[in-house]
């Protein structure tokens, strides 16, 4: 990554639980999804269940923009724009026990243990930073 993002975003990317995922269906029409997400210093992991609206539209057009969740009060607002690569299935799965551990509390919340949810989020992304925004 040729982007160097400040330690104030980094540290975001690093402790943030949601993110909103953008994509854009075929039609043009944009698509925003709140999602889990896994900073590796260099890009951005989701996974995602195979199939979904993100997937279809990541398909046809890999630009997204990925927006973190809380603004506080408007006043701190990180919006990335990146290009997303769907990953093989199981291409990820060394970064699978960094993720389950951030989402441990989420993952307890929804009643579903790491093993399942692996399986229900099969699809990799991989996303590069090419821009901060705001």
């Amino acid at each position: 990554m040729s982007l160097e993002l400040n330690p104030h975003v980094t540290e975001r990317l690093r402790s943030d639980e949601i993110a909103w995922l953008n994509t854009v269906r075929p039609d043009g029409r944009p698509h925003s999804i709140p999602v889990w997400f896994l900073w590796e210093e260099e890009s951005i992991l989701i996974f995602s269940k195979p199939d979904n609206q993100k997937i279809r539209n990541l398909r046809q057009n890999h630009f997204v923009t990925l927006t973190l969740d809380n603004t506080r009060g408007g006043g701190d607002v990180v919006i990335l724009e990146g290009t997303a690569e769907l990953l093989e299935v199981g291409a990820a799965n060394a970064s699978i026990p960094t993720y389950n551990e951030k989402y441990s509390d989420g993952l307890k919340r929804i009643g579903v243990s790491p093993e399942n949810f692996t399986k229900l989020y099969s699809q990799p992304i991989r996303i590069a930073i090419t821009r901060l925004v705001g």
